[in-house]
């Protein structure tokens, strides 16, 4: 049986993976505020904490490996559902030019792109707070823990 970290750096480990919902509220902060920006602000967290913090302990070094991992992916998940309804929503524009379609058609196939795109987007957010919340508690208890769906940018 593997020993636990100790606690200072299970509370590090477990910072790798919050920094990430910090960045995600500062953003959102920021934009309230009428600040339009996108940084990838929530890989920049776990990145600062990871890179200040990795040669302290093994099991921060892998905790923020692992919060970075997952990070990065969701950037580019987000950036492949952006692109996506981008082109979507280019393709409609052109059929409606095309076929002379009314605007009420038109409209009806935009709010519907909206609204899976919202919905996507809303469950991508859901799912982000269960898993780094969960990945926090397990990092900070001291168990191993690997984001599912995530691309190992980082070995």
């Amino acid at each position: 049986m593997r020993e636990k970290p100790k606690k200072q750096m299970r509370i590090w480990a477990m910072t790798c993976h919050l920094s990430a919902l910090l960045a995600w509220m500062l953003l959102f902060f920021l934009v309230f505020l009428g600040i339009p920006m996108y940084l990838p602000l929530n890989i920049l967290g776990p990145l600062i904490v990871w890179r200040l913090k990795k040669a302290k302990s093994p099991w921060i070094d892998f905790q923020g490996k692992e919060s970075l991992n997952f990070q990065i992916s969701l950037t580019f998940y987000i950036l492949i559902v952006i692109i996506v309804s981008l082109l979507l929503m280019l393709t409609i524009c052109g059929i409606a030019l095309t076929t002379n379609s009314t605007g009420k058609e038109v409209k009806t196939l935009l709010d519907s792109l909206l609204l899976v795109w919202l919905l996507l987007t809303l469950s991508m957010i859901v799912l982000q707070l269960f898993l780094v919340n969960f990945a926090a508690l397990k990092a900070y208890k001291g168990e191993h823990y690997r984001y599912p769906w995530t691309i190992r940018f980082l070995r």
